[in-house]
């Protein structure tokens, strides 16, 4: 099937194992489509690679009769081996690559997402192949406690200097995703407020209402 393109996303959301709660991931996967999510991102922190890859191949294939892409978290490799569409890396694991050698790393996956938290990273980014960023924490957030909110101020930095699609991140919740809209976002990356919720079908359901409205 034809997968979603960036630039045509709006609802970012996760299969993350800190928040399965007993849940099959396939069944979550699912659930997450039918809440109208365009990209599902496979995170699993406290797990090996080859768990991770397990993990991935099964959201793929919940997700292949969908245009749904499923981006892997910080693990090249895994991505590869899964057949994900891209990888998303955060700013240290970037960094962490020589320049000389990211073509090369990457240069299989279609997709690569690169966190950023300030404007000259996201500036940067986009100058490193990225096909989109992840802007953020914007709020306060469960999922990093130890990582400093930078804003909705940002969104404004962001959008007067980077010309890619970027995904607001980091304690968004129905409650304030206005600041962001109003800031001039257009895409959110949501976890917890979705994955936390009763319902993750409806939550989603929700967020995507509030962003194509």
């Amino acid at each position: 099937m034809q997968k979603y393109a960036i630039a045509d996303c709006r609802l970012y959301g996760f299969i993350d194992t800190a928040y399965l709660a007993g849940r099959k991931p396939a069944e979550l996967t699912r659930q997450l489509i039918a809440g109208g999510v365009d990209i599902i991102q496979v995170r699993a922190k406290k797990e090996s690679h080859s768990k991770l890859t397990d993990l991935a191949k099964t959201v793929v294939k919940s997700a292949q009769d969908s245009p749904v892409l499923v981006i892997v978290n910080d693990d090249i490799k895994a991505a590869l081996e899964s057949g994900a569409d891209g990888v998303h890396l955060g700013q240290e694991d970037w960094e962490a690559i020589p320049h000389r050698d990211r073509p090369r790393h990457v240069a299989d996956l279609p997709i690569l997402g690169i966190s950023t938290h300030s404007r000259d990273q996201a500036f940067h980014a986009e100058g490193d192949g990225a096909d989109y960023i992840g802007v953020g924490p914007i709020f306060a957030t469960g999922t990093k406690p130890q990582a400093q909110p930078v804003s909705p101020k940002l969104i404004r930095e962001v959008i007067e200097r980077v010309h890619l699609p970027f995904f607001v991140i980091g304690g968004i919740t129905l409650d304030n995703i206005y600041q962001v809209l109003a800031a001039g976002a257009t895409r959110v990356a949501v976890v917890s407020a979705i994955l936390k919720a009763p319902d993750a079908t409806a939550a989603a359901k929700k967020f995507k209402e509030k962003l194509t409205a």
